[in-house]
């Protein structure tokens, strides 16, 4: 299998496992993350996911380009009825990306879709579509501009630059940096602390920062609201308040 899955608790994990390729993507492998991907949504059970790449050297690369041949059709053609390669990832569960090497092109802009972003120490970034004629078509443009300051990202998207773990923590890609012998582990902690939170305030959380920060503030704290008003009432809050009350840890149920 070029992309690994298997579940502990409520916390699903996912692996692109082609490492003699850098774990870049052929398109099997666009198939078989996107079937993960939408069973991970479908599942009530999974609440977080972490994403990783297998091996030392490398978490993604993007679409593996020796693969993956352009389309016999027009781009008109296919631009309405075709989904972006990243669409599946479009949830509001939390995905961690574990950055174990390489997030070079379509891999950073895979990371980019993720919403925590813990790099190893050895990680290195880039999005080098400018140095062969092209650009990031994955949302690259848009969401490292959301990420990190604009003159940063510009200066990535322009000079096409690699910056190291380091570089990539001072400027707020990742939130973390770590060993590599500790990165898994990290990631881990992090996934079930967030899946030991009530599942959808977590939900509402992610929808109200995501759809939030596309909105001028007003209406943005408007939406907020409405978010805390569909929680008011759910089982999980009165819950989360009598175990407080009782000195317990809470059990969600995500209802």
């Amino acid at each position: 299998m070029s992309v690994l899955f298997n579940k502990e608790g409520h916390v699903a994990y996912v692996t692109l496992n082609r490492p003699d390729a850098l774990n870049a993507l052929d398109p099997d492998s666009w198939k078989e993350l996107h079937e993960i991907l939408r069973n991970i949504k479908e599942d009530p059970d999974i609440r977080v996911t972490v994403l990783t790449g297998a091996g030392e050297k490398s978490f993604c690369t993007g679409s593996d380009l020796k693969k993956t041949m352009p389309p016999k059709d027009c781009f008109a053609s296919s631009y309405f009825d075709s989904d972006n390669l990243l669409a599946p990832m479009e949830m509001w569960k939390p995905i961690i990306a574990a950055i174990n090497g390489y997030c070079i092109g379509g891999g950073l802009e895979m990371a980019l879709a993720c919403d925590i972003r813990i790099a190893s120490s050895k990680a290195s970034f880039a999005l080098s579509e400018v140095k062969v004629g092209s650009l990031p078509g994955l949302g690259g443009t848009q969401r490292l501009v959301r990420a990190i300051p604009k003159a940063y990202a510009m200066k990535m998207l322009l000079t096409a630059e690699r910056i190291d773990a380091q570089e990539a923590l001072r400027i707020g890609l990742v939130s973390d940096v770590v060993a590599p012998e500790e990165l898994l582990e990290t990631a881990k902690k992090m996934a079930e602390k967030i899946a030991s939170n009530a599942p959808l305030s977590v939900k509402a959380a992610k929808q109200a920062v995501v759809v939030g920060t596309d909105l001028p503030i007003k209406q943005g704290s408007m939406f907020e609201g409405l978010l805390w008003g569909i929680l008011r009432d759910t089982e999980d809050r009165i819950e989360g308040r009598v175990a407080f009350a009782e000195k317990r840890s809470p059990e969600y149920k995500g209802k």
